[in-house]
């Protein structure tokens, strides 16, 4: 349903490392950053106090380096340096566009940008900024999904948004079945019931244990983020 009012408050919004490649094989397109800042700054533009927690699989992922042979600590521990890369060049891109923009990350990297406090990032909310949260949860053996469903609770984000390369949540993968059905609404329980690749299981635990809204859209597809913000049926919401 859509409605002429803003749906939310405040949100949080997951982007993954690979969004930012664009077509790129590695690293960061700066067409798409560009394009993303400015989706960004229309949903503050209605209103809307944003915190984004970004992934670094374009640069690094911990578990596959691991895969590869390396220590799964020292793998995991290079993906947070490298989400702190991909959240400098949002908040640069941000800042280029004349929006406040602030960094905060789970481990001490205090001459590129702020420690994350709970107090602070919720104050930097309140002053109209937009946070950038990295370095997931500072802690290796988790995702950037856990640490996004982490901070929008702690943060208290009325809805998390995961923005992924497809329309929403399907019963099985698109891009392998052309008949693969897309959920409108689906429930947490089904999700991990199901096996659903949507975030990890503990990610979805939480989301459903502390009652935390999940919608699921497609950041391909230019504005579908600014629509989500009025529009219900923008999609997949995801709930109890």
């Amino acid at each position: 349903m859509k409605t002429s009012s803003p749906l939310y408050k405040r949100i949080l919004v997951k982007l993954s490392g690979e969004a930012l490649m664009g077509d790129l094989d590695y690293g960061i397109d700066p067409t798409v950053i560009k394009r993303i800042a400015k989706e960004l700054i229309q949903v503050k533009n209605l209103g809307i106090e944003i915190a984004v927690v970004i992934g670094g699989g374009n640069i690094f992922r911990g578990a596959g380096l691991a895969g590869a042979g390396m220590d799964r600590v020292t793998g995991d521990y290079m993906g947070m340096l490298a989400t702190v890369m991909n959240a400098l060049a949002i908040q640069d891109a941000l800042e280029s566009m004349q929006v406040n923009a602030r960094v905060m990350s789970a481990i001490k990297i205090h001459e590129v940008c702020e420690d994350y406090i709970r107090r602070r990032a919720e104050r930097h909310l309140e002053k109209n900024r937009i946070v950038i949260l990295a370095a997931g949860t500072g802690n290796p053996f988790f995702t950037t999904d856990s640490a996004a469903s982490l901070r929008a609770i702690e943060i208290g984000a009325e809805v998390l948004l995961k923005a992924t390369m497809v329309d929403g949540v399907y019963d099985s993968d698109p891009k392998n079945n052309n008949k693969a059905k897309l959920y409108k609404h689906i429930s947490f329980d089904k999700i991990l019931s199901n096996k659903l690749n949507v975030m990890d299981a503990t990610a979805i635990v939480m989301c459903r244990d502390n009652d935390l809204s999940l919608r699921v859209f497609n950041l391909l597809k230019p504005n579908t983020l600014v629509a989500a913000m009025t529009d219900a049926s923008v999609g997949t919401s995801v709930g109890t």
